[in-house]
């Protein structure tokens, strides 16, 4: 008699009352086909309704008595499987990210579901080419054979007896039922194999050949050394904008390919795929491939089963590409590792860059770090500062590749135009330098750093912005009950908004903020001959929105592209000259304690698309704050300089990375509920803490989006070395909440850092 087998499921249902897993029976018929990964459906519930589920252990013990344990229907068709090591790593995500494991499962499977494959037919010459001539003229000589003797004599005269089969089909006229009558008789045979879809490429417009200098081929040299040692750490390549980190990736590839592993390479955004993996596919070949959220539906799974079965060897990509389907897993690369694209804003709210480690972890793989503006975090762990378990190997590449410099940088104090009669937001000598470039037929970036637009107060002619007294960070303008006011959304401080200049006594105060289309009309006006393109989210809709704005501006099809964000990242163009922020303040005045490391990031990268030729490049930084260390590090290009000052910031007021930052939200369509909800957490966190002066408890107050969707909104900060101390207060207050308050009336988010 054979031994029961039985299965332990997640069901699939994002609720935390049912996250845990369930025991069924292993059905005979279905035994072999069952793995650890794998998609049943299930009935679950007094009513036995049929659900799906993931298996994520397998046994032959029954945990409960054998007659209440219900069996699996069956196997899910339509559903991809996911792997062991993935189920790992969503459990790891469960635990660090607060999220259920359905929830972890769902987010480790880019491609959940399958989807019908394209077919290639192809009709094949099943005689040899003496005999098909005879049946050819046989049929010839007959009256009501004329399709028959046309498709045979295609056939015939092809080069090697085999023809496509729609190709044929409507170039001849051939109908199914002459295809059929041939295949009858044994004279053909119509096969179909299954073809992947590619998304659209034009990988010969990219790439290029670059023989490393010295410091890249040491670099590649000691992690590849390294590898075949069989030593997997994490490395940080710390490298100016332009110095060539892509060429030292790809050698390390190279290496670890040549040895039978597969690599996974993550880009910050969508619109570095195109760019980015034209220069890999022009190294590696047909073994590259991409996968993102822009693909269609088809795409996405053949490029996903092109991972699975090992027909690639590379996978670029954002975020999600982290989870790639791939076996033999040896490499994971993160370039530009600093962007805070490779945070999740939904459920779970992962970060790549973390998680990305524990993956390496589970493969046996090394992870390399790439930027030039590497995150504070990530820095302080290359330190001899950091005591921590995940210490950083840092590399530096101080010059840039072939024969382009860093580019001279200017800085346009903005408090000094508004005092000169230049009321706008493009400085004087942006404007001539602008003039310049269109003369020289060079091309120009102006790039508005729209991330943080939260509505910050500042003085026009001196620059000062109102800031909290407790926080050292901007107050937000909120429109409340008949009067604006301003509030502190770290420590809940307030006052009524103010309509002078606290420091000049100037007028001239209000919001700080302006938009793209704004600035493209502007330009348009003040440059009538230019050609202007616009890339942000409103320009890039569709499947194919990011790679022809960029393929029309690399062609120079343009004169002058203007953008946010995506503009900055990782672009290559050698006629690009000049490149012009226009409003650098916007992310130095956020609520947040990175303003300025996002500041001098953004400057920093912003200023590395000028120059990347042979031409030399200039770049201006539009500012109400020049002696700001993010900006006159940033005009240096200094990162140590930055980092010396930002790291003694953190240090002083305990914020991440020599201390950990948790945010407790809490949410409601009751303004009152959530308020209430987020006072009792904050007094059991004192208690929690109550004689340990390692932790800090700021708040409660308005987060910073105090209404969303009608949705009311409060959070609460605790500072603390001790990660493990919040890891367990996190736990603590959802058990609490759970047994304390009303799920259905509320919702809350715990988050580390």
């Amino acid at each position: 008699m054979t031994k029961d087998i039985y299965a332990d499921v997640i069901v699939n249902i994002s609720v935390d009352s049912l996250d845990k897993a369930y025991q069924y029976k292993i059905p005979d018929g279905i035994r072999e086909k069952v793995k650890v990964g794998q998609a049943v459906m299930i009935p679950f519930g007094v009513s036995d309704r049929m659900i799906k589920g993931y298996v994520i252990r397998i046994s032959d013990k029954p945990e409960y008595d054998v007659s209440r344990i219900k069996s699996i229907s069956g196997l899910c068709k339509k559903t991809l499987d996911t792997s062991e090591r993935m189920l790992q790593l969503a459990a790891f995500m469960k635990n660090r990210y607060q999220c259920t494991m359905n929830e972890a499962i769902k987010t480790v499977m880019p491609v959940k579901s399958k989807v019908k494959t394209v077919k290639k037919k192809s009709v094949v010459l099943k005689l040899d080419k003496e005999k098909a001539r005879a049946v050819f003229l046989e049929l010839n000589s007959k009256k009501n054979a004329a399709a028959r003797a046309r498709l045979l004599k295609c056939l015939i005269d092809s080069e090697n007896g085999i023809l496509d089969y729609n190709y044929i089909k409507n170039e001849e006229n051939i109908g199914p039922s002459t295809f059929n009558s041939l295949e009858r008789d044994g004279i053909i045979a119509v096969e179909a194999e299954d073809v992947f879809r590619n998304p659209k490429m034009d990988y010969g417009s990219w790439g290029r050949n670059v023989i490393l200098n010295e410091k890249q081929q040491e670099i590649a040299d000691d992690i590849t050394g390294e590898y075949e040692k069989g030593i997997r750490r994490e490395y940080l390549i710390h490298g100016i904008t332009g110095s060539g980190k892509t060429e030292v990736y790809m050698a390390v590839m190279e290496k670890v390919i040549g040895l039978g592993y597969q690599v996974i390479v993550l880009i910050p955004e969508i619109a570095l795929t195109y760019q980015t993996s034209g220069r890999f596919y022009k190294r590696f070949g047909g073994r590259v491939s991409i996968l993102n959220s822009k693909m269609s539906a088809g795409e996405r799974y053949d490029q996903y089963m092109r991972a699975k079965n090992g027909d690639v060897d590379v996978i670029i990509g954002p975020r999600s590409a982290l989870f790639a389907p791939f076996e033999r897993l040896g490499l994971i690369i993160i370039d530009e590792e600093h962007e805070s694209g490779y945070v999740s804003e939904t459920i779970p709210r992962y970060s790549a860059v973390c998680v990305a480690g524990e993956l390496a972890r589970l493969s046996g793989a090394s992870l390399i770090l790439g930027s030039a503006t590497p995150s504070i975090e990530t820095y302080y762990r290359t330190s001899e500062d950091y005591k921590g378990d995940k210490p950083v190997k840092l590399y530096r590449l101080d010059i840039r590749g072939g024969n382009s410099r860093l580019p001279n940088i200017h800085v346009a104090d903005m408090r000094e135009e508004f005092k000169n009669k230049n009321y706008s937001i493009i400085s004087t000598g942006l404007r001539d330098a602008i003039g310049d470039r269109l003369r020289k037929n060079e091309q120009v970036m102006l790039f508005l750093n729209r991330r943080g637009f939260s509505g910050f107060i500042s003085c026009r002619n001196c620059g000062e912005v109102v800031k909290c007294p407790h926080c050292d960070v901007s107050l937000t303008l909120h429109y409340g009950h008949n009067r604006k006011k301003l509030v502190c959304h770290y420590c809940g401080y307030e006052r009524d908004m103010v309509t002078t200049c606290e420091k000049c006594g100037s007028k001239y105060i209000g919001t700080f903020g302006t938009g793209t289309q704004k600035i493209e009309s502007m330009v348009k006006e003040m440059f009538p001959e230019a050609r202007v393109l616009r890339m942000d989210a409103d320009t890039t809709t569709g499947k194919d929105g990011y790679v022809n704005v960029l393929e029309s501006f690399g062609a120079h099809e343009a004169d002058i592209l203007i953008g946010t964000q995506m503009i900055i990242k990782g672009h290559d163009f050698p006629l690009v000259t000049l490149v012009g922020i226009v409003a650098a303040d916007m992310t130095l005045n956020m609520s947040d304690y990175r303003a300025a490391e996002r500041t001098f990031q953004t400057l920093v990268q912003a200023a590395g698309r000028a120059g990347r030729g042979n031409r030399p490049g200039d770049v201006y930084i539009q500012t109400y704050n020049p002696d700001h260390y993010a900006v006159t590090a940033s005009v240096k290009q200094d990162y140590g300089e930055f980092f010396n000052k930002e790291i003694n910031y953190r240090r002083l007021l305990s914020y991440p990375p020599v201390s950990r930052i948790m945010s407790i939200m809490t949410a409601s369509s009751k303004e009152a509920y959530a308020k209430k909800i987020i006072d009792d957490v904050a007094r059991n966190t004192l208690l929690y803490f109550k004689g340990n002066d390692a932790a800090k408890v700021i708040g409660p107050a308005p987060h910073f989006l105090a209404k969303i969707c009608d949705s009311y909104r409060f959070v609460l900060y605790v500072k603390c070395e001790d990660d493990k101390l919040l890891y367990r207060l996190r736990d603590m207050i959802v058990e609490y909440l759970d047994v304390m308050y009303e799920k259905k009336r509320f919702d809350v988010w715990i988050d580390v850092d």
